[in-house]
């Protein structure tokens, strides 16, 4: 399932969605810019391991060095593909929970939901030496908070079954739903067949996304200061 557009207009410039792509967009285009060496030096430095991680914190390690990679991870990615479609999941659902948080609650939160789902994928794989970097965990996370606030939205998604094409309309709780629980099976296979499932951080996802559904509620804004006419429909909470 490709997902095209959602069907919530917003009544505010969502400045700081902007911003994040951005920046997003402009670190990979120097990240394609370095040589190869170069590039995998800055990911090795930049992205999360948790092995080093864990192995740092074992042995004191200044806590910056320990830390910083949680942050800087979230802005770095592996490839066209990889930037493209985080980027397009984060303009798709990210400026309808700016507006329902104002922008410097969407700000933090973002952050927030990134650095747990590093978090997460840390301590669900301790053991992995692979380096892990993306938007997508902190994008998991404003997806777990449209999950929460929009589960009457329409999600127009593109379906793809090998020469069949169709274009319908989801309920965004389906659609953010499945979306969830295939992150929960693709992880737990992860852990099953170890370094040859591949390099996708799924529990990152999987925690990215709860950890939006449970931050919505401090940040979002009391509905009573949300000016907009479509908010009996779309704001249950």
């Amino acid at each position: 399932m490709i997902p095209l557009k959602d069907t919530i207009p917003s009544r505010t410039v969502p400045v700081v969605n902007y911003m994040l792509i951005i920046i997003n967009a402009v670190i990979f285009l120097f990240e394609v810019s370095l040589p190869a060496r170069e590039l995998q030096a800055l990911i090795q430095t930049f992205g999360v391991i948790p092995h080093k991680f864990i192995y740092l914190g074992q042995i004191d390690a200044p806590f910056l060095i320990r830390i910083y990679p949680l942050f800087t991870s979230m802005f770095l990615h592996g490839g066209w593909f990889h930037i493209v479609g985080n980027m397009w999941f984060l303009w798709i659902f990210g400026d309808n929970v700016e507006d329902r948080m104002g922008h410097v609650r969407y700000f933090f939160f973002y952050i927030i939901s990134g650095v747990g789902a590093a978090l997460a994928h840390i301590f669900l794989t301790p053991q992995s030496t692979a380096p892990t970097i993306g938007a997508s965990g902190a994008i998991a996370g404003v997806m777990g908070a449209y999950f929460i606030l929009y589960p009457q939205a329409r999600v127009i998604t593109m379906i793809i079954i090998f020469f069949f094409i169709d274009i319908i309309e989801v309920p965004a709780f389906l659609f953010l739903g499945v979306w969830f629980i295939l992150q929960f099976f693709q992880g737990t296979f992860s852990l099953m067949a170890g370094p040859s499932a591949g390099g996708v951080a799924w529990w990152a996802h999987f925690g990215g996304f709860l950890i939006g559904a449970s931050l919505v509620f401090l940040f979002k804004r009391p509905k009573h200061k949300v000016a907009n006419t479509y908010a009996d429909q779309y704001f249950p909470w």
